[in-house]
């Protein structure tokens, strides 16, 4: 089993994760942030990926801390689930519609975090009191710790919550391709020998 727990504590946030990559969706996330807690979820169930997320920050000051450690420490999770990464699939592409929004992830586990993040969102820069700045925030903390490349498009939609949500669906699906064993692949998929 491709299994992960990390832990992260700082004066700011206290932060557990627990994965397993061949999971069954499955998920049990608590970031005192309802709509992030809401979009995890969405990613793991898309993914097929079961995540135990526990986080506690200073939310009475801002939502950033906690959202960003969060990309922090599920970076790092899925890094070391992912071990040697023999077999991998190693890219994933993934284009998903949530009624009028569209949103287009593709990715690569390639050892060279990047991130490309295309998206723009209409008139409203919140959703209640979740920041939608943040998403970008976490993600750039996620492929940072984890290593992957990864393009991000939202070429258009009209309700904030469907493009985000579009989002983290697409995202839990390219991921689920990528990290997808392939019996036909010996060693790691790449001329170089080494991710």
């Amino acid at each position: 089993m491709r299994t992960a727990k990390v832990e992260r504590k700082t004066k700011e946030t206290d932060i557990k994760v627990a994965i397993n990559l061949d999971g069954e969706g499955k998920y049990a996330i608590d970031t005192s942030i309802p709509f992030f807690d809401h979009m995890l979820s969405l990613m793991c169930k898309h993914g097929i990926f079961d995540m135990r997320l526990k986080a506690k920050g200073d939310i009475d000051v801002d939502y950033h801390h906690t959202v960003e450690d969060i990309g922090i420490v599920l970076g790092k999770a899925v890094k070391q689930a992912l071990g040697n990464m023999k077999g991998i699939s190693r890219y994933g592409q993934a284009s998903v519609p949530m009624d009028e929004a569209l949103a287009s992830v593709s990715l690569d586990i390639s050892g060279r975090p990047y991130l490309v993040y295309k998206v723009e969102f209409p008139k409203r820069s919140k959703i209640k009191d979740f920041n939608t700045d943040l998403i970008e925030d976490f993600l750039q903390a996620l492929v940072s710790h984890s290593g992957i490349t990864l393009h991000i498009s939202v070429p258009y939609g009209r309700n904030t919550h469907h493009m985000i949500e579009a989002l983290f669906k697409a995202f839990g699906r390219a991921l689920k391709s990528a990290i997808t064993l392939d019996p036909r692949i010996k060693g790691v998929p790449t001329t170089k020998g080494k991710l």
